[in-house]
């Protein structure tokens, strides 16, 4: 029980919102592997909603600026709009354009599991699985999503899961490498300051095993960054993968020794055996997946206690449906689901409905800034971070309007 011994003393334990039942792995059942399993197959989109089909007539990719957003039309005319991951889909909208659309075209919005699942087995496009296929399928499944909300003049939250909170709580990301410590420290600080966030992350090494610049900074970086912003701001570290098993139990130590509260991606994140390794040797909570596109094995790295927060990525795993499955497995197991999400787009905004509608999403939600890019309307909530807190939109959909002029202007991309 070494983890809830370091949560206890850490005052972590609040910082994940750890559920009661938690337990290592080593003191969980075979039955608890069915009953992840049990989990991931619950219905996720509330179909009582919907007494009538809701058939997708059309489905359109279109960009202005370098920004892409998908827009579906039902019969009878209802549209719903997402704005997808641009930093990726410049390069991959033939796989949304030749595959994702012809494939949801005519079909039942209110499958939408059926759909999301589908769309995988299709014409054997599960050889595709990975980021490339699954923002794709994200950014149609977030449009369909705006689509239903729209007609029944809910926010996404109400249509997949419970609303748990209305407020949504902020760590600070800074993604700042390659620069000496004190450097690094006055740019957390400035990004903590500038929403008034309870928590940031930052991060460590040099990423995917390659040697950090400057030498030694982790080290110095590590107890700086908890004597600059003190004792009361929750610290989360992120090595994307840089270190193997020794090196990572090394820095685990000192992240232990300064009162952090999560070690994000230790390891390079497909070497499973090196992460569980750490996470055995360590007591503070290992957190990834961000990379991960198989539904089985988060259920595997949750049952076998290779990861104490998972953090799948919105877009990179699929979609709200997928993510919600490994909330409920993550749920059954007593961890937190707090997921990873890119800069780009309207990302922060999908964070905030998928945190308000889960019961276990952990305290505080990746905020990398708001892009200022897309122009939109959103009469619920600012959006803007007041005291580390943003309000989640309650309007219908993702409870925006993307402004008719920016959608005018945008280009069609054809298949």
């Amino acid at each position: 029980m070494r983890r809830r011994e370091f949560l206890k003393a850490t005052g972590a334990a609040a910082t994940y919102g750890l559920l009661s039942g938690y337990r290592r792995a080593d003191a969980r059942s075979k039955i608890e592997m069915e009953q992840l399993e049990e989990a991931a197959r619950k219905p996720v989109l509330k179909r009582e909603y919907f007494p009538d089909p809701v058939v997708i007539q059309s489905a359109e990719l279109l960009e202005n600026g370098g920004e892409y957003v998908v827009r579906v039309r039902a019969m009878g005319g209802a549209e719903g709009y997402a704005v997808s991951n641009s930093d990726h889909m410049g390069r991959l909208y033939p796989i949304l354009t030749q595959m994702v659309f012809p494939f949801i075209m005519g079909r039942d919005a209110r499958d939408l599991e059926g759909i999301v699942d589908g769309v995988y087995h299709y014409d054997s496009y599960y050889k595709y699985q990975g980021l490339a296929f699954w923002v794709c399928v994200a950014s149609a499944e977030f449009a369909i999503l705006d689509l239903l909300g729209r007609i029944v003049q809910k926010p996404v939250g109400e249509l997949v899961g419970e609303i748990y909170r209305r407020e949504i709580a902020l760590y600070r990301a800074n993604n700042s490498r390659g620069l000496p410590a004190e450097e690094t420290v006055e740019l957390i600080r400035k990004d903590v300051e500038e929403i008034g966030a309870r928590a940031a992350k930052y991060k460590l090494g040099g990423r995917m095993g390659n040697p950090e610049y400057p030498p030694g900074r982790s080290e110095k970086l590590i107890h700086l960054v908890r004597k600059v912003l003190g004792d009361e701001i929750v610290l989360y570290a992120d090595a994307n993968g840089s270190y193997d098993v020794r090196e990572a139990i090394r820095i685990g130590r000192m992240l232990e020794e300064t009162r952090h509260s999560f070690f994000e991606e230790p390891c390079p994140f497909d070497h499973y055996g090196w992460t569980k390794q750490v996470a055995d040797a360590l007591s503070i909570p290992i957190a990834g997946g961000e990379q991960d596109s198989s539904l089985w094995l988060f259920q595997w790295m949750i049952a076998e206690d290779v990861l104490q927060v998972v953090q799948p990525d919105l877009f990179y795993f699929g979609g709200f449906v997928r993510c919600i499955r490994v909330a409920r497995m993550a749920q059954v197991a007593g961890i937190p689901c707090t997921p990873h999400i890119t800069g780009a787009g309207l990302g922060y905004l999908y964070v905030l409905h998928f945190a308000s509608c889960i019961p276990n999403p952990g305290p505080y939600q990746e905020f990398k800034g708001v892009n200022r890019k897309i122009p939109f309307e959103c009469t619920t909530s600012d959006l803007e971070a007041k005291e580390g807190v943003v309000k989640v939109p309650t309007g219908p959909g993702w409870g925006i309007d993307l402004d008719p002029k920016f959608l005018e202007k945008a280009r069609r991309i054809h298949a």
